[in-house]
C-alpha cells in the first residue's frame, strides 16, 4: 500500500501565492453561502455583494480532500469564518482573509470535481465525485492534486527546465521551472507510476526525453516528459514502497518521492509519525467486539482474522478518528493484540499471541539443532582471517551455532565455516561488512623553534708602564757591562707601577674587558705619556652589541591506516658510562630523538581524531664530560579532532630571558663619571618560542599522494 502525502495550504500559502492584479474599484464581499443536493450533483452557491468580473483561480488536494478558491479584492461580509454543512460530501467551509484577498476552502469527505459558473452576483459550483472513486472504494488512495489552476486561462505556459537530484535522505527530487506560476498542474497516481499534467503547457524538443535515473539510488527509476495535445505530461516511475510530496514556489514546481521502510507491525506505511489511516466515525452501544472488528476490516479493505477466544462487548463514540487509532483503542480496552502479515491482520488476546510466538521460537530452535550442516569458504581480501575467526568463535557472543566450527588457512587467508544455512548467511553478512579496504591517513607535523637574541657588553682595561731612560752614571754589572735604566725600572717595580721589562707587561691594573657570547668585541685604546715619554697610562675600551634571529623547522610525516598506531623517529643515541653494583663500568646509550607517535580515527563525517605523542630531544653540551648525559626535551601528548586537510596548533612554549649584569672594582666602580673605567656591564634579552602544528589528510581510494 502506498501512502500519498500532501502539504496543507494554510494562511502562509495564501500569502505566498501569486495573485492577479487587483483593480482599483470598491472591494467586493461574500454575503451568503448555500448548499443543495440534486441527485448526484452537489451545488454550492456563493453570493457576493457585486457580480464577479473574472472566474476565480483555485486548486484541489486529495488528502485531505479539499477545494480552495481565491478571490482578489474581496472581503468576508458574513459574521463567521467557519460554517458546518454535512450535506452530501461537503463537511464544512472555511474562509481565510488576508489583506485584500480571501480564500474559500471546502472540506470534503472525498475528492470531487467542480464546475464553476457565474450567475449574476453569485458563483455556482457543481461538485461531482472524481474518477478516483473506484480506487478509493478498493482500499487504495488514488489522489489527484491541482495547483493554481485558473479556469479562464488562455495563455500557453511553457516548461523551461527539468532537473533531477538526490536528496540527503535518499529521496528523489524533480524540479520543474515553468514560465507562468499560475498555470494548472494536476498530479495523480496511475498504477505504479506518478503522472503530472501541466495544463496548457508546451515542452521544448530538448526536454522531451526519458531520463534513466537508476544510478542515483532513489525510489525513482525513470522520468519521462512528453507533449500530449495542449498539455505537457511527466511520468515518474518509482519502485518499492514510496510516498510523494509536491509543492510550488513561484515559478518552480518540485516533486519529492521518498522511500518507505516497511514496518511489519505498522498498519499504515508512511514516514509520518502517529496514526496515518483514513478517518472514520464510530457510534456503537454495547456492540460485540468481533462485529466491530469486522466493520473496520470492511472499511479498510484489509483481511482480519479474529481468534475464537476474542469476545465481549464495547461501547464507543469516535468522530473523525484514524482507523488505525480506533483499532488500537479497541485492542487496548479488551486486552487484545495483533500481528500484521502483508494485508492480513491477526487479532487475539495478548497471552495467546505471546504463547504462540514462544512456541514458534522454540520450534525454530529445534529445527536449528536438527538442520543439516553445510560448509562454505570465505576469501578474506583486506582483513586477516585470524581476526575474523576470533569474531566468529568469541565465547561471549558467538555467531556460530553449537554445532558450528571455523577453520583458517593462513597461507591463502581463506576461512572455512561449517554451520546451518541460516547461520552461514549471518556469517556472510558479517564478513561483507568487515572485509573492506581500510582508509589511510597522512599525518604531517611541523615543529617550529624560533629564537630572537640580543646582547650588549661594555668593558675596560687599564694599565701603567715606563720606557727605558738614560742614567747619568750608569751601573757596572759583574760582567763589566754598564746598563742604563736598570735602577729606574727596579724602583718602579718596587712601587708596583709596572710588571717588569723595558715596557709594562700590558693592561693589567684594571682588567674588566667585554666578554662576548660569540665573536670578538670591538675595542678602542689610547695611551697618555708624560713630557719626557718615560711613563705612560694605557686605556682600552671594549664593546659588543649582537642581535640574532633563528628558526629551526622539523617536519616529520607518516602515513598509517585508520585506527592503527604509527611511529617515526630520527636522532642519535648518546653513549655514557654507567657503574654497576660490583664496581665495574659499562657503556649505556640514551636516545635524543625527534619522534612522532600517532593513532588516527576517521569519523563518519570525514574528520580525523588523533591521539598524538610528539617528542623533540636535543643533546646539551654544557655538562662536563664524564658527568653524565644531559638532554633538552620537549614533549607533547594530547588528543585532537581536526578537519580533513586542516591544520591545528596543539602546543606552544614561549620563553624570554632578561639579564643585566655588572662587574666592577669596589669603590672605584661606584665613582661618578670615572666609575665606567673600573667596571664591566652586560645586557641580555633572549626570546625563544616553540610551536607544534598538525595537519591530517585522508588519502582517497585509488589516489596516491605526490
Amino acid at each position: 500500500m502506498k501512502r500519498i502525502e500532501y502539504y496543507a495550504f494554510g494562511l502562509a500559502a495564501l500569502i505566498m501565492m501569486p495573485w492577479s492584479a487587483v483593480n482599483a474599484q470598491e472591494r467586493n464581499s461574500i454575503e451568503a453561502m448555500r448548499v443543495v443536493q440534486q441527485g448526484g450533483v452537489l451545488n454550492f452557491k456563493l453570493t457576493f455583494k457585486e457580480p464577479l468580473t473574472v472566474m476565480p483561480s483555485g486548486f484541489s488536494v486529495a488528502s485531505p480532500a479539499r477545494i480552495a478558491l481565491d478571490f482578489p479584492n474581496t472581503t468576508n461580509g458574513m459574521e463567521k469564518t467557519t460554517q458546518t454543512f454535512n450535506e452530501g460530501d461537503l463537511k464544512s467551509v472555511n474562509i481565510v482573509q488576508s489583506d485584500d484577498r480571501i480564500r474559500v476552502v471546502l472540506n470534503l469527505n472525498r475528492t470531487m470535481n467542480y464546475e464553476p459558473t457565474i450567475e449574476g452576483n453569485a458563483l455556482l459550483l457543481a461538485l461531482t465525485p472524481s474518477a478516483s472513486k473506484a480506487w478509493q472504494e478498493g482500499g487504495v488512495n488514488q489522489p489527484v492534486e491541482h495547483f493554481s489552476q485558473a479556469q479562464d486561462a488562455v495563455v500557453i505556459n511553457s516548461i523551461r527546465d527539468i532537473a533531477f537530484r538526490r536528496g540527503r535522505d535518499g529521496e528523489a527530487r524533480i524540479s520543474v521551472d515553468i514560465s507562468d506560476s499560475n498555470s494548472g498542474i494536476d498530479i495523480r497516481q496511475q498504477g505504479q507510476s506518478l503522472v503530472v499534467d501541466f495544463i496548457k503547457a508546451s515542452v521544448p524538443e530538448g526536454l522531451r526525453k526519458k531520463l534513466d535515473v537508476t544510478d542515483f539510488a532513489t525510489p525513482v527509476i525513470s522520468v519521462s516528459t512528453v507533449q500530449q495535445g495542449p498539455n505537457a505530461r511527466m511520468t515518474i516511475v518509482p519502485k518499492g514502497l514510496w510516498e510523494h510530496n509536491a509543492y510550488q514556489t513561484d515559478n518552480q514546481f518540485v516533486i519529492e518521492v521518498k522511500p518507505i521502510v516497511e514496518d511489519p507491525n505498522k498498519l499504515v506505511q508512511g514516514s509520518r509519525g502517529g496514526y496515518n489511516g483514513e478517518k472514520l466515525s464510530l457510534n456503537f452501544q454495547n456492540v460485540e467486539v468481533r462485529q466491530l472488528l469486522q466493520v473496520i476490516g470492511e472499511f479498510t479493505g484489509l483481511n482480519v482474522v479474529v481468534s475464537d477466544s476474542v469476545g465481549g462487548a464495547i461501547t464507543l463514540i469516535l468522530k473523525d478518528v484514524p482507523w488505525d487509532q480506533a483499532l488500537d483503542i479497541i485492542l487496548q480496552q479488551k486486552g487484545l493484540d495483533m500481528r500484521k502479515n502483508g494485508n492480513v491482520i491477526l487479532v487475539a488476546p495478548r497471552d495467546e499471541i505471546a504463547t504462540k510466538e514462544k512456541l514458534d521460537f522454540e520450534a525454530k530452535l529445534q529445527i536449528g539443532d536438527l538442520e543439516p550442516l553445510r560448509t562454505e569458504s570465505f576469501q578474506m581480501n583486506y582483513i586477516k582471517g585470524e581476526d575474523v575467526k576470533k569474531l566468529l568463535v568469541d565465547p561471549k557472543q558467538t555467531l556460530l551455532s553449537k554445532r558450528g566450527s571455523a577453520l583458517l588457512d593462513d597461507r591463502s587467508n581463506i576461512l572455512f565455516v561449517q554451520d546451518t544455512p541460516s547461520r552461514l548467511e549471518d556469517v556472510r553478512a558479517m564478513i561483507t561488512k568487515v572485509d573492506i579496504p581500510v582508509r589511510q591517513v597522512m599525518i604531517e607535523a611541523r615543529i617550529v623553534e624560533a629564537g630572537d637574541t640580543f646582547a650588549k657588553n661594555i668593558g675596560v682595561r687599564l694599565g701603567t708602564g715606563a720606557t727605558s731612560i738614560t742614567y747619568s752614571g750608569g751601573t757596572k754589572l759583574p760582567s763589566g757591562v754598564v746598563t742604563p735604566v736598570t735602577m729606574e725600572i727596579e724602583k718602579l717595580k718596587d712601587k708596583g707601577w709596572i710588571n717588569g721589562g723595558s715596557r709594562t707587561g700590558g693592561l693589567g691594573s684594571v682588567n674588566l674587558p667585554a666578554t662576548p657570547r660569540a665573536g670578538n668585541a670591538g675595542s678602542y685604546d689610547f695611551t697618555l705619556f708624560n713630557s719626557s715619554f718615560t711613563k705612560y697610562l694605557d686605556l682600552e675600551i671594549t664593546a659588543l652589541e649582537s642581535d640574532g634571529k633563528g628558526k629551526i623547522i622539523s617536519s616529520p610525516r607518516v602515513m598509517t591506516a585508520n585506527q592503527v598506531e604509527a611511529i617515526i623517529e630520527q636522532g642519535v643515541e648518546i653513549p655514557y658510562q654507567e657503574a654497576a653494583s660490583s664496581g665495574a663500568t659499562s657503556v649505556s646509550f640514551r636516545k635524543a630523538n625527534l619522534s612522532l607517535k600517532v593513532k588516527p580515527q576517521i569519523t563518519p563525517d570525514g574528520r580525523v581524531t588523533m591521539s598524538l605523542d610528539i617528542n623533540k630531544d636535543t643533546p646539551n653540551s654544557t655538562v662536563a664530560s664524564g658527568a653524565g648525559v644531559a638532554i633538552d626535551t620537549k614533549h607533547v601528548k594530547t588528543e585532537v579532532l581536526v578537519e580533513n586537510g586542516g591544520t591545528v596548533v596543539i602546543g606552544g612554549i614561549y620563553e624570554q630571558t632578561l639579564k643585566d649584569t655588572t662587574y666592577r672594582v669596589p669603590f672605584f666602580g661606584d665613582l661618578p663619571y670615572i666609575g665606567w673605567l673600573f667596571k664591566n656591564r652586560e645586557w641580555i634579552d633572549d626570546k625563544t618560542e616553540l610551536l607544534i602544528f598538525i595537519t591530517p589528510r585522508i588519502v582517497s581510494e585509488g589516489l596516491a599522494l605526490r
